[in-house]
């Protein structure tokens, strides 16, 4: 592993960890957000596809790429719709930590890794550490019944949303296109679902279409933000780079960036109680993230 491969796998720490803050920031529905957002990785795809000459996939390696596309633009509906419940600073830890979760399930179960009890001990020991870290990040000195409530909806959302994360991440491996050629079609399988989404939004609660609102078009940038930290994943993730394992390990850094920036740009405060905690809570799903790697 050298110095290029560790630092095309830490983009995803500026991209995925400045995206929520800066989606956040600059506000509308989740629709909006999620409209926006989709067209500017679809341009970011477009221009990167063009400028390297790539020739565009066919078949079932389109398919699978869509739909790939498809997963992730259905979870970060559900992820923006948490934001507006709890805010980013906590929403953006639970999701991280429903992916490490999802990640190292599927790689069990379904790709035989963590072979041996030894290694299923540190393994479910990681786990268990993810999950408490997770829970650390939400704690709240002021505990209210209402609170509560909210905190326990969004968690319900974003456990739903990773089978969203886990086909975004698992439906390319499925065939043989790399992920650089999947980067473009899994970018229209996003608006796909952004535009449908769009539609039935407008349709159901008869609200402005976010067609025709600003501050769908300024989700653009942002999207740029997300399509950066995906292309350099993608990059990071393949076997003469980083690999998956570590690829995915090193994105997910992002999360502490996602989280302290939601609470010092975005008003997201925290007690100093809470903040030592969140820190904390951060460090050991970091920890734990490193320990099935190196298992």
């Amino acid at each position: 592993m050298n110095a290029t491969a560790i630092l095309i796998g830490l983009g995803p720490l500026l991209g995925w960890g400045l995206f929520p803050t800066i989606a956040s920031k600059i506000g509308g529905r989740p629709v909006n957000q999620i409209l926006g957002s989709t067209l500017g990785t679809l341009i970011f795809a477009i221009v990167f596809a063009l400028a390297n000459g790539m020739s565009f996939p066919t078949g079932m390696d389109l398919f699978f790429s869509i739909l790939s596309g498809i997963g992730w633009a259905t979870a970060q509906i559900i992820t923006f719709q948490s934001f507006t419940l709890v805010g980013s600073s906590r929403a953006m830890p639970i999701t991280t930590a429903f992916q490490l979760l999802g990640a190292s399930l599927w790689g069990v179960f379904a790709l035989g890794n963590w072979p041996g009890t030894s290694a299923r001990l540190i393994g479910a020991f990681a786990l268990v550490l993810i999950i408490l870290g997770a829970w650390m990040t939400v704690w709240s000195e002021e505990k209210t019944q209402e609170k509560a409530s909210v905190l326990k909806k969004a968690v319900i959302l974003l456990a739903f949303g990773e089978i969203g994360y886990w086909a975004y991440s698992a439906a390319p491996q499925a065939t043989s296109i790399d992920g650089m050629h999947a980067f473009l079609p899994q970018a229209i399988g996003m608006v796909i679902v952004a535009v449908v989404y769009s539609v039935i939004v407008t349709v159901k609660d008869k609200e402005k279409s976010p067609f025709a609102e600003a501050v769908s078009y300024k989700h653009i940038f942002s999207g740029f933000f997300f399509a950066f930290a995906a292309l350099t994943y993608l990059i990071s993730a393949q076997p003469d780079m980083n690999g998956l394992a570590t690829g995915f390990i090193l994105s997910q850094t992002s999360v502490v960036l996602a989280t302290l920036t939601g609470i010092w740009f975005l008003g997201q405060k925290k007690t100093k109680k809470e903040m030592t905690i969140t820190v904390i809570g951060l460090i050991l799903i970091l920890v734990a993230a490193t320990m099935t790697v190196m298992i």
